[in-house]
């Protein structure tokens, strides 16, 4: 794999450590800037809105730069957002920070995307989106363990000092590892719109919401339920995570080999093992060793979804894949959203710590009929118009198949 794909996993790695240390911290930071722990939370809420608003506005807003200096400039954001963090001494500049530093997120992940798969060749693009990947979810075992521990031991904001030193060194990286990307004509603001009307890239969007929407119904409410359902003490949790962030990077790796031979067939698979596996952990999480193995598969088999649906959704936005890929990343953080919230109303409703996982496992397989479904449409347009009399078939519609394999697609 080249060696761009590091410095895009690096960055990765950074932007993965900023948006979820902060759930290891928020005591430290309540207690610090005297809010209490529930407005603390809107940090991580923050953050969200941010990704999910402010990736497909600049994806937009840079479509006339060339792709390598428009992550350039996004990772320069990332790190005034976090140098914003580092600095802050009133609840109001710090949640000014986050939202800067998550700007910044969703459109480096979804040109990042389209960067990563016009480095190698067509058949190894969800392997490379995959790759970059790998540092988010490094960044759950090594990064978030790492931050909380150094917010622990030295205060909240040296954590962001990190993050911000992180941001330089992927800034330096893409400088002077990735190639450059020339700007060719695009298809404009109303082209790129356009894209996001095609049904075929609605139905992507859809799965990816509701595939991730089932991982984070279980995994928001994971820590009560191995505590107070499992039997695990509280100070076991930090290993449970780290378990469960081997799960993310072994899945995803998996997950970009799977897409790179057989992408829809994979989806099929991934996300009927999705709900299985949800279905299983309601009966294993109580006792402590099936828990904990069933952690362990929950996470592979969740984040092996995600090269699959960014290369999907890429396939189908031929002509404007950076905002089609951009708007993938927010219907990550959309599916994180509801699915967190479904889980939480389940447990209000008196269902226990173990229902969020029903909830997930019907999500996921609503998530696998929606795939079905763009799967059955893209046979009949690949098949449609049949055959003419002399034993000719007219062209397939256009787009249905494509791919991202130009050095400056």
């Amino acid at each position: 794999m080249p060696l761009a794909l590091l410095a895009l996993a690096v960055s990765a790695f950074g932007i993965g450590t900023t948006e979820f240390v902060i759930m290891g911290l928020l005591p430290e930071v309540a207690g610090d800037l005297h809010v209490t722990i529930p407005t603390a939370g809107l940090l991580i809420s923050g953050y969200a809105l941010g990704v999910v608003i402010g990736g497909p506005l600049l994806t937009v807003a840079g479509n006339r730069l060339p792709r390598k200096n428009l992550l350039l400039g996004l990772m320069a954001l990332f790190i005034v957002g976090n140098l914003i963090s580092a600095v802050s001494h009133s609840y109001a500049l710090l949640l000014t920070g986050r939202v800067v530093a998550a700007l910044a997120h969703g459109a480096f992940f979804g040109v990042g995307s389209v960067v990563a798969a016009s480095l190698v060749p067509a058949a190894r693009q969800a392997s490379a989106i995959a790759l970059m990947f790998t540092g988010l979810t490094v960044a759950n075992v090594l990064g978030v363990p790492g931050g909380t521990a150094l917010g622990q031991a030295f205060g909240w904001r040296s954590t962001f000092w990190a993050v911000t030193a992180l941001g330089v060194i992927g800034l330096l990286g893409v400088a002077f590892l990735v190639p450059k990307q020339p700007l060719e004509p695009g298809p404009g603001l109303r082209g790129e719109l356009a894209v996001l009307k095609r049904p075929q890239v609605l139905l992507a969007l859809a799965m990816t919401a509701l595939g991730f929407g089932a991982v984070f119904a279980a995994f928001t409410y994971i820590a009560p339920m191995m505590t107070e359902v499992a039997g695990f003490s509280s100070g076991s949790v930090t290993w449970l995570l780290v378990l469960f962030g081997v799960g993310l990077v072994v899945g995803n790796l998996i997950g970009g080999k799977a897409a790179d031979r057989r992408l829809m067939p994979s989806l099929y698979v991934i996300l009927a093992a999705l709900a299985a596996i949800l279905l299983v952990f309601v009966y294993t999480a109580h006792a402590p060793i099936p828990a904990a193995i069933t952690l362990f598969l929950f996470g592979t088999i969740g984040f092996a979804t995600v090269p699959g649906f960014q290369t999907r959704v890429m396939q189908q936005a031929d002509g404007a894949p950076a905002l089609a890929s951009t708007a993938n990343i927010a219907a990550f953080n959309l599916g994180n959203a509801f699915g967190a919230w479904l889980g939480g109303l389940a447990i209000d409703a008196g269902l226990g710590y173990t229902s969020p996982s029903w909830i997930g496992a019907a999500l996921a397989f609503v998530g696998l009929v929606v795939a079905a479904l763009s799967g059955l449409l893209e046979r009949r347009q690949q098949t449609w118009p049949p055959s003419t009399s002399n034993g000719t078939t007219e062209p397939a519609a256009a787009g249905v198949t494509c791919s991202v394999s130009s050095p400056s697609a």
